[in-house]
C-alpha cells in the first residue's frame, strides 16, 4: 500500500457499538428515559443497577426482542434498522446474546445446542456445522459431554454450554443478560471468571447487564449505573469507586451498610443506636 493510500484509508472507529437517546415504555410507565453509551471495541462493559432497573428491557432492545420507542442504536457506526432483513441477519450474525437461564433446549443434546445457531445463521454442510460446534464445546472443556442434555450437566457445564452456543458463531460482540442470577457467591465468581477468560481467548467485545457490584468491578473495563430508565454514571471501576454522585454511592456502599446493620444487630444494639 502506497503512503498515499494508507493517509486517505477510512479509520476504524474505536466505538463498536453507541446507543442513544433509546427510550422504551410499557402502558404508559417509561421504563428507558434516553439511555445513552458507548461501547469500545474489546472491552468489557458493564451496566449495573438493582433489580427492575430497566437492564433487561434494555438488552432486548439491542436484541431486537423488544421495540424500542424512541433513540438510535448503531453499530460499528450504522444506525441498525431491524426492519432492514439484511441488517438485521448481519447483526445476528456478528453478535450473540447469553440471556438469563441459559435458554438452552432440554430436548438436543451439547452438540444439538451448540450447532443450532450456525444451521439459523449460515449455509455450511452439517459436516462443517458439526466440526465447529465440537470445537467450541472443546474451547469450553465440554466436548466429552457432547451427546448428555442439559439437564445432565451442573449449573456451572451449563453456563459453558451457553457460552458455547453463544461463541460458535465467532462473533464480534457477546451480550449477557444477568449471567449470574440464582447462583451462589462462589458460582458467580466463576461465570465471571470464565466470561473475563474466553473474551480474552476469543477477543470479542462484551457488554454485561447485572446486578452484582462487587464481580462486575473486578472484570470489567467500564462500567454504568442504570437508575430510573437513565445512565447516570459512566467510567472506570476506580472512577465508580471515588466517585461523589449520591446514587452512585448509595448503589456502592449499600453492602456495607447491610454489614453495619446486620452487626449491630447481633450486637444487641438497633442501627441508630449503633450510629450514636
Amino acid at each position: 500500500m502506497s503512503a498515499a493510500t494508507a493517509n486517505h484509508a477510512p479509520a476504524v472507529s474505536d466505538t463498536i457499538l453507541a446507543v442513544d437517546g433509546l427510550r422504551k415504555s410499557f402502558q404508559g410507565r417509561e421504563v428507558l428515559r434516553g439511555v445513552g453509551f458507548e461501547v469500545r471495541r474489546g472491552s468489557a462493559f458493564t451496566v449495573l443497577g438493582p433489580s427492575g432497573a430497566g437492564k433487561s428491557v434494555l438488552l432486548k432492545c439491542l436484541a431486537n426482542i423488544e421495540q424500542p420507542d424512541g433513540g438510535r442504536i448503531s453499530f460499528e457506526g450504522r444506525t441498525l434498522d431491524f426492519s432492514d432483513r439484511r441488517m438485521r441477519e448481519s447483526f445476528r450474525r456478528r453478535c450473540s446474546f447469553l440471556f438469563q437461564g441459559n435458554a438452552l433446549f432440554d430436548s438436543l443434546t451439547a452438540l444439538q445446542n451448540v450447532a443450532l445457531p450456525l444451521e439459523q445463521t449460515t449455509d455450511l454442510s452439517r459436516a462443517e456445522i458439526r466440526r465447529r460446534a465440537m470445537e467450541a464445546l472443546e474451547q469450553l472443556e465440554l466436548h466429552e459431554y457432547a451427546d448428555h442434555y442439559p439437564a445432565m450437566l451442573s449449573g456451572g457445564m451449563q453456563k459453558r454450554l451457553a457460552l458455547a452456543r453463544a461463541i460458535v458463531t465467532r462473533p464480534e460482540m457477546v451480550f449477557f443478560d444477568e449471567p449470574t442470577a440464582g447462583l451462589d457467591p462462589l458460582r458467580r465468581n466463576a461465570v465471571f471468571v470464565m466470561i473475563a477468560k474466553y473474551q480474552a481467548v476469543f477477543g470479542f467485545t462484551a457488554l454485561v447487564v447485572t446486578h452484582d457490584l462487587v464481580e462486575a468491578l473486578v472484570a470489567s473495563s467500564t462500567v454504568a449505573l442504570l437508575h430510573q430508565g437513565e445512565i447516570c454514571f459512566c467510567g472506570t471501576p476506580d472512577e465508580f469507586a471515588s466517585s461523589p454522585h449520591p446514587v452512585v454511592g448509595l448503589f456502592r456502599d449499600s453492602p456495607d451498610a447491610l454489614r453495619s446493620t446486620l452487626d449491630a444487630l447481633r450486637r444487641g444494639l438497633s442501627p441508630s443506636e449503633k450510629q450514636e
